[in-house]
């Protein structure tokens, strides 16, 4: 299998580097992370990041400002989207709106690993963050 990394893309506001293609098994790479975040993917209008949501946790209630699609691969949850609640499992997409309100959270007994597309990006290329609590702390350090 071959695995190439973005690292940017000119004109994202997020690097001054060009994409680098991305090929690989993503259900695969979404299954292997264990991280809370991994950006696989940064390119001028689209962003691939893994995630593994441990049992019990949840992504927590947010609302971008672009499109946002996740990819559900392994594991079981539950999603809220403009305050619905509808059951996550393995093989189902959830497509939320810019500016809407939405959180995932895992109710199974191992981590809800997914893949999500952000168009356009949202973190900086190479982004990893092991645990939700790194993720916010480097959030609240970059809103500053």
């Amino acid at each position: 299998m071959m695995v190439a990394f973005g690292l940017g893309a000119s004109g994202s506001g997020l690097a001054e580097q060009s994409p680098v293609p991305f090929h690989g098994d993503i259900e695969k790479l979404a299954k292997q992370n264990r991280d809370f975040r991994r950006v696989l993917f940064t390119g001028t209008h689209t962003q691939v990041v893994a995630m593994s949501i441990p049992s019990g946790q949840e992504i927590g209630a947010e609302a971008h400002p672009v499109d946002q699609c996740f990819f559900f691969v392994e594991g079981e949850g539950e999603s809220v989207v403009a305050g619905k609640t509808g059951k996550l499992q393995d093989d189902d997409a959830l497509c939320v709106p810019a500016g809407m309100q939405h959180n995932v959270r895992n109710t199974g007994r191992k981590p809800l690993k997914l893949y999500t597309l952000y168009s356009p990006p949202q973190h900086p290329p190479g982004t990893v963050h092991h645990t939700k609590a790194e993720a916010e702390a480097a959030e609240a350090k970059h809103a500053r």
